[in-house]
């Protein structure tokens, strides 16, 4: 793992997985979703990690034209790294995933590094008065749902979004196996260091949220990349906090955000990105930490710079 005195702060400001219906901080409009990045990087955030919703209904979409609603606006007010998903939401055709990145041509991009089991619908039974018709039905989807990265899908990302846009990524892996995925495309030459590997813990589908997960993927991307990566940790839910921490404490860099948990506290919704950024903060500076910039961020992964985006 590539040595640093300074950790990177990402924040997932709304993503796919949870439905309006489940916090009304949750932003959905791009007007929302600009407000909360913006203040996410205030309270220091390097990197944003951006996906976005239909206005009207607050479902997830692929749409350019809604990104282009948020993304200007982002970048004109912030420094911050802006990162576009290629995951999407679920249900979404590998085209429809990616046409914002390869519209935006950002810095940076997230890439799942395999093909999984992605359950939702053990949030369902938790709600009852739903905001719109369509949040029920795509929780329970997941229960009989894939979600698709083949190999020739990552390679064909690597092609349109890597070499045709100048976007790096965020690597973002699920379990042990997407680590193998990964090590097999640096192997291959279509991958190129410094890496940004984001073990995510928690989801059902993927590696659990235990201590020893944490221990198991670091081992492992230690082994495999040695010194050519950057290690970042996503933990889900209510293991958000604790597993960042740790992972922090090992060296490692950190993500949060609405995306990944709704809750600040035991029973306590956030009231914004920022809250949860500001938190993270907090933890990092009490443990001696530094808190990395945007530009620390581009120059530890080598990005191509805000200039050189296509918005």
């Amino acid at each position: 793992m590539a040595k640093t005195k300074k950790v990177i702060i990402t924040c997932a400001v709304t993503g796919g997985i949870h439905t309006p219906t489940m916090s009304e901080y949750l932003p959905t409009t791009p007007e929302e979703i600009a407000d909360q990045a913006i203040d996410a990087a205030k309270a220091g955030a390097a990197i944003l990690h951006l996906h976005a919703r239909d206005p009207e209904t607050g479902r997830p979409t692929g749409s350019p034209d809604v990104f282009a609603r948020f993304l200007q606006r982002i970048k004109g007010e912030t420094e911050s790294v802006v990162n576009v998903t290629t995951g999407g939401g679920h249900g979404m055709s590998l085209e429809e995933r990616t046409a914002a990145a390869r519209w935006a041509k950002p810095e940076m991009c997230s890439l799942n590094m395999g093909s999984m089991n992605f359950g939702l619908y053990e949030m369902a039974p938790r709600y009852h008065d739903w905001k719109h018709a369509w949040e029920p039905a795509y929780l329970e989807a997941s229960r009989d749902f894939i979600f698709r990265n083949t190999f020739k899908d990552i390679e064909w990302i690597l092609k349109e979004v890597g070499e045709g846009c100048g976007t790096r990524f965020e690597f973002e892996c699920y379990d042990v196996g997407h680590l193998y995925t990964l090590a097999h495309f640096v192997d291959r030459g279509l991958v190129k260091p410094k890496l940004f590997v984001q073990t995510i813990f928690g989801l059902r589908g993927g590696i659990g949220a235990d201590y020893e997960d944490l221990m198991h993927m670091k081992r492992t991307a230690d082994r495999l990349f040695g010194d050519d990566y950057y290690w970042s940790i996503l933990a889900a839910g209510r293991n958000q906090m604790p597993l960042a921490t740790m992972g922090a404490i090992m060296g490692g860099n950190v993500r949060v955000g609405l995306e990944d948990s709704l809750y600040i506290g035991r029973g306590q919704l956030a009231h914004s990105n920022a809250e949860q950024v500001a938190k993270i903060r907090r933890i990092l500076e009490e443990l001696g930490l530094d808190i990395a910039t945007p530009a620390d961020a581009r120059a530890m992964l080598g990005l191509k710079g805000a200039a050189a985006v296509g918005f």
